[in-house]
């Protein structure tokens, strides 16, 4: 029965939690409109989310595509395909490490980055200051930075992938000798248009994910030392859990 009850508990905490985190979306899809209207805002944000990830987005392609060359070139070997290379880096990228590794970096860069400062925010009455000089926090803050972590995500996304195309041809090519004319020919001839839209469509549903996470735990946090803490904390393993789940469930809807 306590095992029941518990289970019951946590279904009911997490229906609420949905329901919550839906509500809150209502409230900055609402607020959207008036934030356009304030371009400079959102540029900062692009900026704050976007190219102060580009380092870590970068490192993380190139290592990622020229361990996936390693791995791919002493699988293909086996089998005397060795200029099939190209396909199967390009298309394991494009398709599934580019945008799932990039919104796990987000989360891991950006979104603790949102939610601590918009944590701060609260913690520090700040927010409520706006609310008593009649200043919708939704509109100054949270709606800027869900637009501008919105934006980057894909961006970040193509950066990605195409940094893990090179690391894998700097591999193959390179290093293993593969014929350069073969990697990059059956390459075009195997990537079509339908796969690299579906990277970039999971780039982009995974930074409304990622960036709604963050700011709704950072608006929602605790004002306490310990509470922004925590609201970190569940960014990060609630959007890198939440990724894996999308990406399967994309990856089933667009096969």
């Amino acid at each position: 029965m306590n095992f029941l009850r518990e289970l019951w508990d946590n279904l009911r905490e997490f229906v609420t939690t949905v329901g919550a985190v839906a509500l809150f979306l209502g409230r900055v899809l609402a607020q959207l409109p008036r934030a356009v209207l304030r371009p400079s805002l959102i540029v900062e944000q692009v900026h704050n989310t976007g190219a102060l990830s580009l380092v870590i987005i970068i490192t993380c392609g190139l290592f990622v595509g020229m361990v996936l060359g390693l791995t791919g070139y002493d699988l293909l070997q086996r089998f005397g395909s060795e200029e099939a290379l190209g396909t199967a880096g390009a298309l394991a990228i494009v398709k599934e490490l580019g945008p799932v590794v990039s919104a796990l970096l987000f989360a891991g860069r950006a979104g603790t980055a949102l939610a601590s400062e918009i944590g701060l925010m609260r913690a520090t009455d700040q927010l409520t200051a706006m609310e008593m000089m009649a200043v919708d926090p939704m509109r100054r803050v949270i709606a800027p930075r869900f637009v501008g972590g919105v934006i980057a995500m894909p961006l970040l996304t193509v950066i990605f992938i195409a940094i893990g195309i090179f690391g894998v041809q700097l591999v193959g090519v390179q290093m293993f000798k593969v014929d350069a004319a073969s990697f990059w020919s059956q390459m075009r001839s195997s990537v079509g248009l339908e796969d690299v839209m579906e990277g970039i469509v999971k780039g982009c549903v995974f930074g409304v994910a990622c960036t709604l996470i963050a700011v709704y735990e950072g608006f929602t946090a605790v004002p306490t030392a310990e509470g922004v803490g925590r609201a970190t904390t569940r960014t990060v393993v609630i959007s890198a859990v939440l990724t894996l789940i999308l990406d399967y469930i994309l990856t089933a809807i667009m096969l």
